[in-house]
């Protein structure tokens, strides 16, 4: 792992997010294997040799997908890259960061600062996009990861349970526990006592959270799978429908990737070599479709966008902060859990808000005029430091008015 590139991998694992996963990881397998060996002692029989293998097989699966889905990648589209057929250019959307065209299915991440193939979501607990490259991984991950709880959930109750009924002695009017020593010899291979109960204890709860958190996470990502579609083309196909229905234009969106078949959607993501199919920038589409179908979709909602787009002007300044504490208790508890950026705000800037909260909205600053393509900087900022604008920014119409005729 040298080079720029090998630091730069390194220093994914320098995030809140892989610190979280892998210390979950450690307690997790390391306080099953030590009470494996309390509860059923692998080198006494074939059971517990065979359970004490696929305890660490778990282990060593869940961390191989896991940093491949982080080390791999998700796969990013060229720097500079254009269409074979340059007429093409019309249906796709520039990137002025990347210096190039967004191929089908990719979308722009602020957080690796690249245009990603099929883009799934930025993942904080690998530091990484989930997309093309790396979808099979990151999922398998997930997968994986619950059963493995499970087995040691399994073996942390059967522990406890043991060590437990090892060291009650019954009276006739009290039960007393010993945790310094048990009452009918079992083996000490490793001390049980006070600390090591409640260090099964604690273990027990991270692993019953992570089996229904992640669990629940697996599920998401098999059905957008089965459909093949991604979590961020599921949101746009909501969209889609919102804009007909909205506009009354009678179009029927139909999402251009999915083959019919949960089969072959499925073997696009899930390949015996670990490949996936295609290579990230050209994809089969189904019948009554073409290549860019998303995509021009995708033009019209954003079109769609700057026309519902409502011009506000701030009248408090804003310093940028996640939680900010000058702006009321509702507005500091209601804060916006997620890991989009927050926008600093002066007195009489402009913004574009697209999108809000009962405290907070979501918007684009404008820096310089839209119409000379001016940059924005785009991000949350509480409500109260803003006032609604008497025209609309982009229809010089009032805010008010009725939006449907374009």
């Amino acid at each position: 792992m040298g080079g720029p590139g090998g630091l730069r991998q390194a220093r994914r694992l320098c995030h809140w997010g892989p610190l979280v996963a892998l210390a979950v990881v450690a307690v997790c397998s390391a306080t099953a294997m030590a009470d494996a060996a309390l509860w059923y002692w692998p080198l006494d029989t074939a059971g517990g040799s065979v359970n004490f293998v696929v305890l660490l097989n778990w282990t060593v699966m869940i961390l191989y997908n896991y940093f491949s889905a982080m080390f791999v990648g998700p796969g990013y589209v060229p720097l500079g890259w254009t269409p074979e057929n340059s007429q093409d250019c019309m249906y796709l959307q520039y990137c002025k960061v990347c210096q190039s065209y967004k191929a089908p299915r990719s979308h722009h991440c602020r957080k690796c600062n690249r245009c990603v193939m099929k883009m799934d979501h930025h993942c904080p607990w690998i530091n990484n996009c989930c997309g093309y490259q790396n979808h099979a991984s990151f999922t398998l991950f997930l997968f994986l990861a619950p059963l493995g709880c499970i087995h040691a959930s399994f073996i942390f109750i059967m522990t406890m349970y043991t060590q437990l009924y090892n060291r009650i002695s019954f009276g006739w009017s009290s039960v007393k526990i010993d945790m310094s020593a048990a009452k009918r010899d079992p083996r000490t291979i490793i001390p049980f006592g006070l600390s090591a109960f409640a260090a099964s204890l604690f273990a027990l709860g991270l692993a019953l959270g992570t089996t229904i958190a992640v669990g629940m996470l697996f599920i998401i990502q098999m059905k957008v799978i089965l459909t093949n579609k991604t979590s961020i083309e599921s949101w746009i196909e909501e969209k889609a429908k919102d804009r007909i229905q909205y506009y009354q234009t009678g179009e029927t969106f139909i999402f251009p990737y999915d083959t019919g078949s949960k089969w072959k959607n499925f073997k696009q993501v899930f390949t015996w070599s670990g490949i996936p199919e295609g290579d990230g920038l050209d994809w089969p589409v189904r019948d009554g479709c073409h290549q860019y179908s998303l995509t021009i979709e995708q033009l019209k909602q954003k079109a769609d966008k700057r026309v519902r787009s409502v011009r506000y002007r701030a009248i408090e300044d804003y310093s940028g902060v996640c939680c900010p504490v000058t702006k009321g208790v509702k507005t500091f508890f209601t804060t916006p859990c997620t890991e989009e950026p927050r926008i600093a705000l002066s007195k009489g800037d402009l913004i574009l808000a697209t999108r809000g909260l009962k405290h907070w909205m979501y918007g684009e600053k404008i820096l310089d005029s839209a119409a000379d393509g001016g940059i924005r900087e785009r991000g949350w900022f509480p409500r109260k430091c803003v006032e609604k604008c008497q025209y609309d920014s982009e229809t010089d119409q009032p805010v008010d008015g009725e939006k449907k005729n374009r």
